[in-house]
């Protein structure tokens, strides 16, 4: 046999030796190859990333990834994720949760963790349903959705989570589709890449649950956000994010704010100054 493509032997290296155990046809398979060719194209060594999750089937990730990982409780992603990376700065932080995750029993710690943002990337792998569950409604699934939790229909309205983390004050937010791998493995370099709190919704259908919101169905309805969008007028971004017709796929916004990390150090240098100063102040009282 020849000798393996470098390409490929450098994904390898990324890939544990546990076997996805997703349904066929998961939408999940699409974000992990992202993900395993984001870190190959910016050349991470495993011992420098560590993903976070919490519960549901897109949680399983950090089993199937050859770096460090912590499969927390339901709904923790965020406080876990920013206390290792205020521990170690060093490391690639990036959580990997569901929209049942995110934005229910997890929801209350996504407006602390923007507000603090920490150099961390949030992936929330969206299909609209509990899937690990076996078929619940979700807090994104759409008013009249069927499931077994809501037979007749649900009398609830979806969450828009990217107008959330915009108006939350995410310094960089973007959706992908995991249909579309090539464009989600560029959303995920960018998103690893920018310093700060940096906010991924990937549309990530379940074959199993959802028969509504399918591959079929956003090939239909995503495209592409317009070439002329300015990714740091917030106001414009929140207009792509309430489209009613379309899912725009891209950055729809990223500015620059200091990191939680770079907050800390600098309260820490106040710290080890404080002794010096008091110290000059005595002596100088007695010289």
């Amino acid at each position: 046999m020849g000798e393996m493509p470098a390409a490929v032997q450098a994904k390898l290296e990324y890939k544990s030796e546990v076997k996805p155990t997703w349904c066929p046809g998961c939408g999940d398979f699409g974000v992990l190859r992202a993900v395993y060719e984001a870190f190959e194209r910016l050349g991470v060594d495993t011992k420098d990333i560590c993903l976070v999750s919490g519960i549901g089937c897109s949680s399983r990730i950090p089993f199937f990834v050859a770096s460090y990982g912590f499969h927390g409780v339901h709904g923790r992603i965020l406080p876990t994720a920013t206390g290792i990376k205020v521990a170690n700065p060093a490391l690639h932080v990036v959580g990997l949760g569901g929209d049942g995750d995110a934005f229910s029993i997890g929801a209350g710690h996504l407006p602390h963790a923007i507000r603090r943002n920490p150099n961390l990337t949030y992936v929330v792998m969206d299909n609209n349903i509990y899937g690990l569950t076996k078929g619940q409604t979700s807090p994104t699934s759409a008013s009249q959705f069927v499931t077994k939790s809501t037979p007749y229909g649900s009398v609830e309205d979806p969450m828009n989570p990217l107008a959330m983390v915009l108006v939350y004050g995410a310094t960089f937010v973007a959706k992908g589709f995991s249909g579309k791998a090539k464009e989600l493995t560029e959303l995920l370099v960018a998103a690893i890449q920018h310093e700060g709190f940096s906010f991924v919704d990937v549309l990530s259908p379940c074959p199993t649950f959802n028969k509504v919101d399918t591959f079929k169905y956003y090939a239909e309805h995503v495209a592409a956000i317009p070439a002329e969008h300015d990714v740091t007028d917030k106001l414009a971004a929140l207009r792509l994010a309430l489209e009613p017709e379309k899912h725009y796929l891209g950055v729809y916004y990223q500015v620059s704010r200091p990191t939680l990390e770079q907050r800390v150090e600098a309260s820490r240098q106040k710290v080890r100054a404080e002794p010096q100063r008091e110290l000059e102040e005595l002596l100088a009282r007695f010289t």
